[in-house]
C-alpha cells in the first residue's frame, strides 16, 4: 500500500523535488523536508534526550537529531555535551552558522550548514587544532531514529547491511574494563534505506570515512549513529559532509482526524479537529458512518468542515457532528479514509475509562510490595533495604540535592529504619518523589469525595506485602491506594519529623535499571563491615541501598500536611487508627510551619510546589477535616490576597472550602474567577484544541487533564461561570483530540491508544494499562510530534503517577457533566 501511494505521487507530480531554502523561521525547508539547526538546544542535564543540534524532519517524521560534535561514538545521557553559543546567518544565502564548543576542554568551533540543492552541506571549522587530549575522540555525530529503519537496509560504499531490530554488536573491550561498540560498517558514502523513498537519506563525506554505529549496544535508548572523526592538525573544513534526504516530489501528509477514542454520550458536543497539510487541497466535507452487525457502514450525517486556520506548521479545521445522538458504533469518513470505530452511548464513560488506571497502573507503580496479575508478576517486593541517609552538600544527577545541613538525626550513609513501606514509583523510573506522592494522595481523595469512587478490583495486603490485580477484596481500591501512599509519608515524619524531598538510587547503574524493581537492589541493609560478596540474610556488603534526601522545606511540609489531612477522611471507617495518625501529623506539621519563617531550599523539581499554593492546600484540607475549626478558617481568610495573586493555581483549591466559610468568602472567589476566566478563555482560543498545550520539552496531557479536573471543582461552585465544554475539551484532548495523531494518551483506553510507552517496561516496547503519557511535544519552532513506536522519548512517552490520577479526575468530571 505504501509503495502504491508513492507511485501515485510520482505519476501525478514532477519527478524531482525543489531546492532547499531557509524559511521565515530560519530552518531549511521544502515540501516534505525540514532541516533544523539548533532550534532546539541539547539539554545540559538530560543530555541524551534526542532533541537539538542538526535535525531532519522527512515526510512528517523527525528521523534524525543531535547533529553535533561529540566526544564519543555513542554517547549516553551523562556524557559531555557541547555548549551552544549562538546561531546566525552565514556569509552566503541559505546558510546558518552555529558557534559551539566544549569550553572546559579548550575546544571551540563553528558548524556551518549551507543549502545545497535538495540537501545541505555541513562543515566543521575549528578555531584551532584539536587539543591533544581530544585527538581520536572528537567527531561529528548524526543520530537516526531506530524504528524508522528497523528491517531496512543500508549501503556504505560496497557494504550492504540490514538495520537490526535488536542490538547485536559488535563490541570491543576497553582498557578500563568496559566495552564500546565497533562500527557496523564504514566508508565514504552511506545510503540509509535505499529501498524506501520515505526514509532514504544519502550522506557523503569529503574529509574522512563515515562510520555507522548502533548506540543501543550501550543503552537501549540509543539510536543509529552516523559518525565522522575530526582529524588532528586541521581547522577550516576539518569535517565536511553532504547530506541529501530523498524527498518524494509533491508529498502531502495525510490528514489527521482527531476525536475522542472512547466516544461520546448522546447529548454532549461532538467536534472532531482535522489537521491538514498546508499544501493539500482539503475535502470540503466529512461524514459520520454507522457500523452495523454485518460490517457495513451507512451514512448518518454529512457536513462541511469549518476552517480554523493555521497553527504551527499545519492548517486546521473542525467537524461538528453533535446532532448525531443515536447510540451505536460510528466512524468519521474524511477524504476517503475512515477513522477507527467509536461509541455513542449514555454509559460510554462509566467503565473501562479511568478504571484501568486505578486497578492496574497504580498497583504496578506500588513500591515495597509484590504485584501479581493472574499468571503475571509485574514485580516483586522492591527496595526492602530503604534507605541510607544521603550525604550533605551533594547534588544527585537526577535533580535531588542536599545542602550543608541534613535536617536529619542520622549521619551520612547511615541506615534510616522504617522507610521501606508504601509509596509509588514516581514515573518510568523508580524513585519516591514526595511531591508526587502527596499529589497522588490528594487526587485520590478528590476521586473518592467528589465522585464516590467505590471501584474494587484489586486486593492489597500490606502485612503480606502482596497486591493481586483482578481480585476484589471488599475494600474500594481508592481507599487502599490512599493507605499505601500515607504509609510512606508517615514513615518520613516518624524518621525525620518532616516530609523529605525523596528517596532515589545513588548510582547511574541502578538509575538506568529496566525491569523488575525488586532486582535493582539486593533488598538487604548495607553493612560496611561485610565484604562485597557477603551477607547474613538481613545485611550485606553491597552498597546499593537507595538514598534518602532529607532537607526540610516548608513547601513540602505543607503539601504533605494537606495530603495527610485529606487522607484521614477517606481512611475513616476503614482504618481509624491510621486516619487519626494522619490527621494528628498534619495538624502538628501545619502548626510547626506557621510558627517560623518559611524554610526555603530549592533543587530542580524535588523540593515542593509553589509555597503559597501549598499553604492554601494544607489550610483548606485541615479546615475540611476538622469540620471548620476556627484557626484554619481565620488563616484561610487571611490568605485571600495570596489566593487572588495566585488564583490560577489556588482558586480551585480554595473553592473546596466554600461550605465551611462565610458567604463573603465565596463572593470574593467569584470575583477572582471572573477575572481568571477571561484570561483563560483568551488563551484557549490560541490553538484549535481549546486546551493549554505546552510549548516546551514536556507534553501537555497533565495540563489538559488538570485543567479539566480543576474546572470541574469550580463548575460545582460557580456553574454560571464555568460550563461543561471547558471540562470536556481537556478530557477529549488526552483521549485523542490532539495534534500529530489521534491515539489516546492513556494506554489501553479507547479504540486506538498508546501501546508503546516509557514505563519501567519500556525496553520491551510495550505499555502498562491505564498509564498516561505526556503526549505531543512541540519540537521548536513548529513541529508537533508524538512518536508512535519509539518508547524512549521521555518528554513524549513517560508515564508519571500523578498525571495518571489527574486523568482519573478528568474522566470522572467528564462523566458527571455528560449525564
Amino acid at each position: 500500500m505504501k509503495l502504491l501511494t508513492v507511485l501515485g505521487f510520482l505519476c501525478a507530480t514532477p519527478l524531482w523535488a525543489a531546492d532547499l531554502h531557509l524559511n521565515e523561521q530560519e530552518y531549511f525547508a521544502v515540501q516534505g523536508l525540514s532541516i533544523l539547526v539548533y532550534h532546539n538546544k541539547i539539554h545540559p542535564v538530560f543530555r541524551d534526550q534526542k532533541l537539538g543540534g542538526v535535525e531532519i524532519i522527512l515526510h512528517g517524521e523527525r528521523i534524525a537529531t543531535d547533529g553535533e560534535v561529540r566526544l564519543q561514538a555513542t554517547p549516553e545521557q551523562w556524557d559531555s555535551v557541547p555548549t551552544f553559543v549562538a546561531r546566525k546567518h552565514g556569509a552566503v544565502p541559505d546558510q546558518l552558522v552555529v558557534d559551539s564548543g566544549y569550553p572546559d576542554l579548550n575546544l571551540s568551533y563553528r558548524l556551518e550548514v549551507t543549502a545545497e540543492g535538495e540537501g545541505v552541506r555541513i562543515a566543521v571549522h575549528l578555531d584551532k587544532p584539536l587539543p591533544a587530549a581530544l585527538a581520536g575522540k572528537a567527531g561529528f555525530n548524526l543520530d537516526f531514529l531506530p524504528t524508522a529503519y528497523f528491517g531496512k537496509t543500508y549501503l556504505l560504499d560496497g557494504t550492504f547491511g540490514v538495520f537490526p531490530r535488536h542490538e547485536t554488536g559488535p563490541m570491543q573491550r576497553t582498557a578500563d574494563g568496559t566495552a564500546e561498540p565497533l562500527p557496523l560498517a564504514s566508508g565514504r558514502q552511506i545510503v540509509l534505506a535505499p529501498e524506501d523513498p520515505l526514509t532514504r537519506v544519502e550522506i557523503r563525506s569529503d574529509t574522512g570515512p563515515l562510520m555507522l554505529f548502533d548506540a543501543r549496544d550501550r543503552a537501549q535508548n540509543g539510536w543509529f549513529v552516523v559518525r565522522g572523526s575530526i582529524p588532528a592538525n586541521h581547522t577550516d573544513n576539518a569535517l565536511v559532509w553532504h547530506i541529501r534526504p530523498h524527498v518524494v516530489p509533491g508529498w502531502i501528509r495525510p490528514p489527521v482526524v482527531s476525536y475522542d477514542q472512547v466516544g461520546y454520550t448522546p447529548g454532549r458536543s461532538k467536534v472532531a479537529v482535522l489537521e491538514l497539510d498546508p499544501h493539500s487541497q482539503p475535502a470540503k466535507s466529512a461524514r459520520v458512518m454507522r457500523l452495523d452487525a454485518t460490517g457495513n457502514y451507512s451514512k448518518v450525517f454529512e457536513a462541511d468542515i469549518e476552517p480554523w486556520g493555521p497553527w504551527l506548521r499545519y492548517q486546521y479545521a473542525t467537524f461538528d457532528f453533535s446532532s448525531v445522538r443515536e447510540p451505536g458504533l460510528y466512524v468519521i469518513e474524511y477524504a476517503g479514509h475512515n477513522t477507527t470505530p467509536f461509541r455513542i452511548a449514555a454509559d460510554v464513560y462509566k467503565q473501562g475509562v479511568w478504571q484501568p488506571t486505578l486497578d492496574t497502573y497504580l498497583p504496578v507503580q506500588m513500591d515495597h510490595i509484590k504485584v501479581r496479575e493472574n499468571y503475571r508478576v509485574w514485580h516483586g517486593v522492591s527496595h526492602m533495604d530503604d534507605a541510607r541517609q544521603a550525604p550533605t552538600s551533594y547534588t544527585h544527577f537526577d535533580g535531588y540535592s542536599m545542602g550543608p545541613n541534613s535536617d536529619s538525626p542520622f549521619p551520612s550513609g547511615a541506615h534510616v529504619p522504617g522507610l521501606n513501606v508504601g509509596g509509588w514509583y514516581d514515573a518510568g523510573d523508580y524513585d519516591i518523589r514526595t511531591q508526587t506522592q502527596t499529589s497522588v494522595i490528594t487526587d485520590l481523595v478528590l476521586l473518592r469525595e467528589l465522585f464516590h469512587a467505590d471501584w474494587d478490583q484489586t486486593s492489597v495486603d500490606e502485612d503480606a506485602r502482596l497486591v493481586q490485580i483482578h481480585r476484589p477484596d471488599g475494600i474500594p481500591d481508592v481507599v487502599q491506594q490512599v493507605k499505601h501512599g500515607v504509609l510512606q509519608i508517615l514513615a518520613q515524619y516518624s524518621a525525620f519529623g518532616h516530609a523529605i524531598p525523596g528517596i532515589i538510587e545513588p548510582t547511574l547503574e541502578e538509575y538506568t535499571h529496566l525491569g523488575d524493581a525488586a532486582s535493582k537492589t539486593d533488598g538487604r541493609i548495607y553493612d560496611p563491615h561485610l565484604g562485597p560478596l557477603e551477607n547474613n540474610g538481613l545485611f550485606s556488603g553491597v552498597a546499593d541501598d537507595r538514598w534518602a534526601f532529607t532537607t526540610h522545606t516548608t513547601s513540602l511540609n505543607y503539601g504533605a500536611a494537606g495530603a495527610l489531612a485529606a487522607a484521614s477522611r477517606v481512611l475513616r471507617g476503614y482504618d481509624d487508627a491510621l486516619a487519626q495518625n494522619c490527621l494528628d501529623t498534619a495538624v502538628r506539621a501545619w502548626k510547626e510551619e506557621q510558627s517560623h519563617p518559611p524554610a526555603i531550599f530549592e533543587s530542580f523539581n524535588t523540593t515542593g510546589g509553589p509555597l503559597e499554593e501549598q499553604e492554601v492546600l494544607a489550610t483548606v484540607e485541615l479546615l475540611i477535616s476538622t469540620h471548620g475549626q476556627a484557626a484554619y478558617k481565620s488563616r484561610l481568610e487571611a490568605l485571600l490576597p495570596i489566593i487572588q495573586a495566585k488564583s490560577s493555581q489556588s482558586l480551585w483549591i480554595a473553592a473546596l472550602a466554600i461550605p465551611y466559610m462565610d458567604t463573603g468568602f465565596k463572593q470574593a472567589l467569584g470575583k477572582m474567577l471572573v477575572a481568571v476566566k477571561a484570561t483563560f478563555d483568551a488563551d484557549m482560543v490560541k490553538n484549535p484544541f481549546g486546551v493549554p498545550i505546552n510549548m516546551g520539552t514536556w507534553g501537555g496531557s497533565s495540563a489538559a487533564a488538570g485543567v479539566a479536573a480543576r474546572l470541574y471543582v469550580l463548575h460545582r461552585a460557580f456553574p454560571e461561570l464555568v460550563g461543561r465544554e471547558e471540562i470536556l475539551r481537556g478530557f477529549d484532548y488526552v483521549l485523542g483530540r490532539h495534534p500529530a495523531n489521534n491515539v489516546s494518551y492513556v494506554s489501553s483506553v479507547g479504540t486506538t491508544s498508546k501501546l508503546v510507552a516509557y514505563g519501567n517496561n519500556r525496553a520491551d516496547y510495550t505499555f502498562i494499562p491505564g498509564g498516561m503519557i505526556p503526549g505531543v511535544t512541540v519540537i521548536q519552532p513548529d513541529f508537533p510530534e508524538l512518536k508512535d513506536s519509539w518508547p524512549f522519548l521521555w518528554y513524549e512517552n513517560e508515564y508519571v503517577v500523578d498525571a495518571a490520577t489527574l486523568f482519573m479526575l478528568a474522566a470522572n468530571a467528564a462523566e458527571a457533566v455528560s449525564r
